[in-house]
């Protein structure tokens, strides 16, 4: 067996305001912001397969991901596009090639959403 294995447990994003940033990702996942925020900075995101790890310890303006360090998949593209617009979150592309499209959280993070 290979000491590294070939797949990503986390991925770990800046945010200033451990709870506002909870309460932001849990209501545009449709998930419960109740749970536990760890040693002051931290709450882990319950998602499917890798995980997200919000931390409000590494927050600087130059930490703020300029490119989406990963996406979000969707099965219906359209509807994830009006579903954001809906909830005013600044997006940043259109929807490319019938496919994809970015946004920002209110940190500033470039993220992405992709039709799987």
């Amino acid at each position: 067996m290979h000491p590294v294995l070939n797949q990503i447990g986390t991925v770990f994003i800046p945010v200033r305001n451990i709870r506002d940033a909870r309460d932001w990702y849990c209501d545009l996942l449709g998930l419960p912001a109740d749970g536990e925020i760890l040693f002051g900075h931290l709450y882990i995101v319950p998602m499917k397969g890798t995980s997200i790890v919000l931390d409000s310890k590494i927050y600087a303006e130059e930490h703020v991901f300029k490119i989406p360090p990963f996406h979000l998949n969707t099965d219906d593209i359209e509807q994830s596009y009006t579903y954001m617009k809906s909830k005013n979150i600044e997006i940043t592309t259109n929807i490319e090639h019938n496919h994809w499209f970015q946004f920002k959280d209110p940190d500033g993070n470039h993220l992405m959403i992709c039709k799987c």
